[in-house]
């Protein structure tokens, strides 16, 4: 028999969810039909058949989480098990090994064995308990029945709880991996826009600002590397731009902002919407992000502290416009005013880099018209 394994996707992700196999066990396929949709951090994606054959044996169900470099399939009649892994999946030729990252997702990691006795598994399968996940306390994080018996009580109060799985499961660890490495601290600030036009493209406002404030100070316009302690300034701003689905947090990259017309920068992010509600995004316009827009203003709130995601070094927060008194001279007025929260590395940026970063963006967003 002949093991092909779930190949490496290019995204530099560890692992992926099967959603639906598209053949069933006894199938005669054919190479590059369709085998299983799977859903990375970001992406759903369709994997093929390296070759013409029966299939004997498939790896996993729908909702089972398979690694990378494990078996997916099972060949009947083959004599070769050497574990070949299923063909290459094509990648977007102009994404260099640099733009590697996702805004969104977590490091590379390796799931941990789980330890049991056979009567410890027949504990937990005859109580219903699920151990994919459970921590055990016993000697060397060996699952104990005392662990099975507490885990099913839980559930018996409370009820099971559902695992996190595709994108809310990546947005998990990724905001545990900020939380780990980041040394956060978050600038507020607000900006009288009482002088925009009715009819403002708010998100393009602040795209521009960003362009604006990133020219002004570069620091902020970076990856950090905390382990090797080196900071890259980029050339270019590549924005990711933080989408909120039912499905969990999306943040495409829009790229090149400082060097592209708004009218271009606007139909770019609307296809790149409609793709993500879609789940067609393609997994090269998640990659490669330099700083972040998150425009919670949309939904609700004023001021928020937003998590910056590693490698990068700063996140822009808007909030909602709303009409406030404002102290002019020597009388208070009301005036629309836009609030923004900065967060920043501290690690990798200056307070007074991130103060000039969001200066040069209020004054942009103070201009009565931009072109």
């Amino acid at each position: 028999m002949k093991y092909f394994k779930l190949p490496d996707l290019g995204e530099g992700l560890p692992e992926a969810e099967i959603l639906e196999w598209q053949i069933s066990e006894g199938d005669h396929v054919t190479t590059d039909q369709i085998l299983v949709t799977v859903e990375t951090a970001k992406a759903i994606i369709e994997i093929p058949s390296p070759q013409d054959g029966v299939i004997s044996h498939l790896f996993g169900q729908s909702g089972d989480t398979i690694h990378t470099g494990e078996p997916l399939i099972e060949f009947a009649g083959e004599e070769d098990d050497s574990g070949t892994v299923v063909g290459v999946l094509k990648t977007d030729a102009g994404v260099t090994q640099e733009d590697n990252f996702f805004i969104g997702a977590a490091p590379s990691t390796i799931a941990h064995s789980q330890q049991m006795t056979p009567a410890v598994r027949a504990l937990a399968n005859r109580l219903e308990v699920t151990t994919e996940h459970l921590q055990g306390s016993g000697r060397n994080g060996q699952i104990t029945p005392e662990d099975i018996e507490r885990a099913a009580r839980t559930d018996r109060t409370h009820g099971k709880a559902e695992p996190l799985r595709g994108v809310r499961k990546q947005m998990a660890k990724n905001m545990a991996r900020a939380h780990a490495e980041v040394v956060p601290v978050t600038l507020c600030e607000d900006v009288e826009i009482q002088d925009w036009n009715t009819n403002e493209d708010v998100t393009m406002r602040l795209i521009h600002a960003i362009a604006a404030g990133c020219k002004a100070e570069p620091a902020m316009n970076a990856w950090f590397d905390g382990h090797q302690l080196a900071r890259r300034l980029h050339s270019r701003i590549n924005l990711g731009v933080a989408v909120d689905t039912e499905q969990g947090l999306f943040v495409p990259v829009i790229r090149d902002i400082g060097n592209r017309s708004l009218s271009d920068i606007r139909g770019g992010l609307d296809r790149m919407r409609e793709d993500v509600i879609n789940r067609t995004i393609p997994p090269a316009e998640l990659q490669g992000g330099s700083i972040t827009l998150s425009n919670f203003g949309t939904i609700a709130g004023r001021y928020a502290t937003p998590v910056v995601v590693p490698p990068t070094v700063a996140i822009l927060g808007a909030g909602v416009i709303r009409n406030q008194p404002v102290a002019l001279e020597n009388e208070v007025v009301i005036r629309r005013v836009l609030p923004l929260s900065l967060t920043f590395d501290h690690r990798a940026a200056t307070g007074g880099e991130a103060a000039r970063f969001i200066r040069a963006v209020i004054d942009d967003l103070s201009e009565k018209t931009i072109t």
